[in-house]
């Protein structure tokens, strides 16, 4: 019951580059061409992460906080970029686990500096959330219970901060969907053994944050993904089939949309007579 109960919990998120704006550069030259200098090394940064280079991407973001240690879309983007690194970890190597931990660790430390940077800002917030998410996994079931409060509380925050986070809509749409499927008898099993009880979730809710996050990025796979998957734990099958159709129409942007379009398949074909 215990193994059940922890993958009921885990919280699976896509991890998605947002725009972030530039810096604003001063009046004097030599700040000009500072700054210049820190946009060219974000710009490669991009350019490696959209081509599906995680690693490489990251050192050229450690180079802009040699530069400036306090730079929120360096520090944001190497978070995204640490839980790229640890998925693509895989579970044939011997302590593919540990790895995986390791980096969503580092992920979770540069999301709570951006914060500090700037806790005003969405993406730290973002994730934080995201980080905290696929850590999940991987965590003990105490350890998860406590996480999803925190999970909850970081999604909230950066949707407070920038309505339009369509990436933390879908965040929230899956946290809602996960807590959701817990049944009664897990919630008790929780709150016997680990000492404290199971958020509360709501279908109804994850319909409306994932249709939120779909109607504000709408060629992100993996949100279209999750959103058939809520219709379908609400029953509602033609809706999750017309979702799952147009995903095959849609270009990969992301390191895992191959993953994404294959399990869209699969689930297509598992509701086809539904």
């Amino acid at each position: 019951m215990a193994e059940r109960f922890l993958i009921a919990l885990i919280l699976l998120i896509v991890l998605v580059a947002p725009d972030f704006s530039s810096a604003q550069m001063d009046g004097c030259p030599h700040c000009k061409a500072h700054n210049r200098d820190t946009a060219e090394l974000i710009e490669q940064a991009d350019r490696l992460y959209a081509e599906f280079k995680p690693r490489e991407g990251a050192a050229e973001l450690r180079k802009v906080l040699q530069r400036e240690p306090r730079n929120l879309e360096a520090l944001a983007k190497l978070s995204r970029a640490h839980i790229d690194i640890g998925d693509s970890i895989p579970e044939s190597q011997s302590n593919w686990q540990e790895r995986r931990i390791r980096e969503y660790r580092t992920a979770e430390n540069y999301a709570r500096q951006a914060i500090k940077a700037d806790p005003h800002s969405t993406w730290g917030h973002f994730y934080l959330a995201a980080s905290l998410g696929t850590m999940a996994g991987l965590a003990p079931v105490a350890r998860q219970l406590e996480m999803a409060d925190e999970i909850r509380v970081a999604a909230e925050k950066a949707i407070s901060l920038d309505p339009k986070n369509g990436f933390a809509y879908h965040v929230y749409g899956v946290w809602h969907r996960r807590m959701a499927e817990i049944g009664k008898t897990r919630r008790t099993f929780a709150s016997l053994w680990y000492g404290r009880s199971v958020p509360s979730g709501d279908l109804g809710k994850s319909l409306e944050f994932l249709k939120k996050a779909v109607s504000i990025n709408p060629d992100v796979i993996v949100s279209r993904l999750e959103l058939a998957r809520t219709h379908a734990a609400r029953e509602e099958w033609s809706s999750a089939r017309e979702l799952l159709k147009s995903i095959a129409e849609l270009p990969a942007k992301f390191s895992d949309d191959g993953r994404h379009k294959q399990k869209a398949e699969e689930m297509l074909e598992m509701i086809k007579d539904r």
